[in-house]
């Protein structure tokens, strides 16, 4: 497989509201919905329709009704599923508020995702056949270890980190970062890593411990920066619906652009990293537009539709006018 991914798979149950409601305090909501989640499985749904790669997903699913679907609606993508393993308990569930403005809150219940913190021989089978390998932390740190340093040689780590919770930790924010080639975060997540240090000290910080990264941030596009380079990736104006899962739409279309790299056993080249990222970022702003983690994935044609009316990435302070 050109792109593998470690991660979560999760149901989401959506309800609408007004606004985000403040702690103690109850709304009515518009409407109910479930949909299919889980960053894990969201990466790997945008990395599969993204086109050009072959993708598998490894991970768990519980002993109830909701496993079956997602691992039905994974592969109606295309994506090989011999890496879903099931477990006792019931499958990862995510509740989701989602305001008018797009704005979200989430909670994630982890089951089947939090059971197991290792890979098994299968699992370890489809790894071994990966270009890129993508992964989060929403499943637990010894296994996203386990799939840094257990992935081929010659083979791009990818590290969503996501959620941060853990890289507040020293030793276990070091320990990933050693096997991580490309990390994507947003300036949060970044924070969390670098002690909350500023924005720019923190760059400079954890580019000396990674190959490439990749700072998201929203409506400002996002930042590549490989050792002292650095890239622009210009923002696509769009009215937002429903945020969840734009981040890992983000993060699978990079994956499945990045396996053409790992295949040829060239170093990341700053421009062909920034290009990515600009056909990534393209990605999840059509995302925005669509209730739905998976449901709001587009397709590679949209992407390119939207990729024509937009400029490329640029040096750091260039014009992108």
């Amino acid at each position: 497989m050109n792109v593998v991914v470690v991660g979560s798979v999760n149901t989401d149950v959506v309800a609408r509201v007004a606004r985000i409601p403040s702690p103690g305090e109850t709304l009515l909501g518009s409407d109910l919905a479930r949909y299919g989640g889980g960053k894990g499985a969201n990466q790997a749904v945008a990395a599969a329709r993204a086109g050009g790669a072959d993708v598998a997903f490894v991970g768990a699913v519980g002993e109830d009704p909701d496993a079956d679907a997602r691992r039905t609606a994974l592969e109606a993508d295309g994506i090989d599923t011999t890496g879903l393993v099931t477990v006792p308990g019931p499958t990862g569930t995510a509740l989701i508020t989602v305001a008018d403005d797009g704005e979200n809150a989430i909670v994630v219940a982890a089951g089947a995702n939090g059971a197991r913190e290792q890979l098994s021989a299968g699992q370890l089978e489809v790894l071994a056949r990966a270009e890129v390998v993508i992964t989060q932390l929403e499943v637990p740190i010894p296994l996203v270890l386990q799939a840094g340093r257990r992935r081929p040689k010659g083979s791009l780590f990818l590290l969503n980190a996501a959620p941060s919770t853990a890289m507040t930790d020293p030793a276990t924010a070091a320990d990933l970062l050693a096997v991580t080639d490309v990390l994507v975060v947003n300036e949060h997540e970044l924070a969390d890593i670098a002690g909350g240090i500023g924005t720019e000290a923190a760059i400079t910080q954890v580019t000396g411990q990674v190959r490439v990264l990749i700072v998201t941030l929203g409506s400002a596009g996002a930042l590549v920066a490989v050792g002292t380079e650095r890239r622009e990736v210009a923002a696509f104006g769009v009215t937002a619906v429903d945020t969840t899962g734009a981040g890992d739409t983000f993060c699978g279309v990079l994956a499945a652009r990045l396996a053409g790299v790992a295949e040829s056993g060239a170093d990341p080249d700053i421009d062909v990293i920034a290009e990515a990222a600009r056909v990534a970022s393209a990605a999840a702003a059509l995302a925005v537009g669509t209730a739905g983690a998976q449901e709001s994935v587009p397709t590679a044609a949209a992407v390119a539709a939207q990729l024509a009316r937009t400029p490329h990435a640029t040096s750091a302070g260039e014009n992108t006018a």
